[in-house]
């Protein structure tokens, strides 16, 4: 991690995108082309096709992936791109957001006003789970990074104030926080909150990351399959689960 060369790419991409068409006009949002500066400086490794589809960054040696969401769409890419080597999906998750509104009509935009919400790691889990076959792949990376950053909105929703259904129309970074990599099934030890005890069930992970029910029982369903922990009875009607160490990738 390299927080002073985020900043320097940060300044780089915003001030070429003011300099350009401002805040939410161009088809590549902000975060998306950061990051892609940021993992690859040379932008002649940008946008490669390899085979049928075209990927993010391939220095010829590895293939990444910038996903801030969707990632069943990565499906039919990963088939392909896991086959050619190493593959690492890059999966920003804003830690602190500040939100500014833009009025689409006059173009001003508010003060920023700090969202009360922070983003955590254990997000992704929705995520990976619509590409779970594909986690034990030996050839699948992932880096989830961490960043604070500031959200557009347009005033353009069907409430009174004009914010519900708003249109999000970019996302600008401002710091990079933290970066997890994963690259073994050890790693995903990162992802297992360590105030859990030597044994778990989903409603001690839900209470632990913070995640809904539903999101902590996806999360220890992703890491059950990649062999992060064992199933080693249950607590009612709920499994019990601990941690398996000392695992890596067949």
């Amino acid at each position: 991690m390299n927080k002073q060369l985020f900043q320097q790419v940060c300044d780089e991409v915003i001030g070429q995108r003011q300099g350009l068409n401002g805040i939410g006009t161009l088809g590549e949002k902000t975060v998306h082309s950061v990051l892609k500066s940021y993992y690859s400086p040379d932008n002649i490794n940008h946008e490669i096709k390899v085979g049928s589809f075209v990927a993010d960054i391939c220095t010829g040696n590895e293939i990444i992936e910038i996903q801030t969401r969707n990632f069943d769409k990565l499906r039919r890419k990963l088939q392909a791109f896991l086959a050619f080597g190493p593959v690492t999906i890059v999966y920003p998750i804003p830690r602190t957001k500040w939100i500014r509104w833009v009025n689409p009509q006059t173009g001003e935009i508010s003060p920023p006003r700090k969202s009360p919400k922070k983003g955590t790691p254990y997000i992704i889990f929705p995520e990976l789970y619509k590409i779970k076959e594909y986690l034990i792949n030996p050839n699948l990376n992932l880096r989830i990074i961490l960043i604070n950053l500031e959200e557009y909105k347009l005033l353009d929703g069907w409430s009174q104030d004009k914010k519900k259904g708003s249109t999000r129309c970019d996302r600008i970074p401002t710091e990079l926080v933290e970066e997890i990599i994963i690259s073994s099934v050890n790693d995903y030890q990162l992802l297992i909150p360590e105030l859990l005890g030597s044994e778990f069930t989903s409603k001690d992970y839900k209470k632990a990351s913070g995640l809904p029910l539903h999101i902590a029982q996806t999360a220890l369903n992703v890491l059950h399959f990649v062999g992060a922990v064992d199933r080693v009875g249950k607590k009612g009607n709920l499994y019990l689960y601990t941690r398996q160490n000392n695992v890596g990738k067949d």
